[in-house]
């Protein structure tokens, strides 16, 4: 199971996803990391359940013992990036500093995720539609959550005069989708690393709320 990469890969933007450590038993990761390779490449609907068993190095009746069916690993990645997204914003609006520094590494840790674990992300921010209805209403609870935790965060910073923020709930809708489309277009190796990638957004968001550095 990959494991967290080191400071010298994840500069290069190559770092590898670590999302599934907590995943048991070995053949449960090893489906999870298939599936998400299949739906990141071919999309939920083209990817059949032989697809993720042959890159699990498993017989597709075996992946019935750990998920009853595709869509249920569909939900299990999504849950667990969801699931991430959430922590790392309440860690960082509950961090240390000003409601500009929150914002600041809420934004930049948010960015480099996505950045970091591109794949994972578009799966989970991109393949929201092909979840079933129950699943479905889950999912929109966990982003509702981080929504919340950056209208907060927006709001707090404007009522304490560090913000122009007429519009939080607005505001960070638009933080946070400008933060998620970085899993879209990000490729390893490129121009920035997702660490530059992640200041850079940073500094955006900062002066859309007024904040000039």
């Amino acid at each position: 199971m990959a494991q967290e990469a080191s400071a010298g890969a994840r500069a290069r933007g190559g770092a590898r996803e670590d999302s599934w450590g907590s995943v048991a038993p070995e053949a449960a990761r090893r489906l999870l990391v298939a599936a998400v390779d299949a739906f990141a490449e071919r999309g939920f609907h083209a990817t059949t359940t032989r697809d993720i068993a042959g890159r699990a190095g498993m017989s597709p009746a075996a992946l019935y013992i750990h998920f009853r069916t595709k869509e249920e690993l569909l939900f299990q990645i999504s849950r667990v990036g969801h699931e991430r997204s959430v922590r790392l914003l309440t860690e960082a609006a509950a961090g240390p500093g000003s409601h500009a520094d929150r914002l600041g590494a809420a934004v930049r840790t948010f960015v480099r995720w996505h950045a970091e674990h591109h794949t994972t992300a578009r799966v989970v921010q991109y393949e929201l539609s092909a979840l079933g209805e129950e699943h479905y209403a889950e999912i929109v609870g966990l982003r509702r959550r981080s929504e919340d935790v950056m209208r907060a965060l927006l709001a707090d910073g404007a009522a304490a005069g560090e913000f122009d923020v007429a519009d939080a709930r607005g505001t960070a809708l638009a933080v946070l989708s400008l933060c998620v489309d970085v899993a879209r277009w990000f490729t390893p190796g490129g121009r920035r690393t997702p660490d530059e990638i992640g200041a850079f957004y940073a500094d955006l968001a900062l002066r859309m709320v007024g904040v000039r550095g």
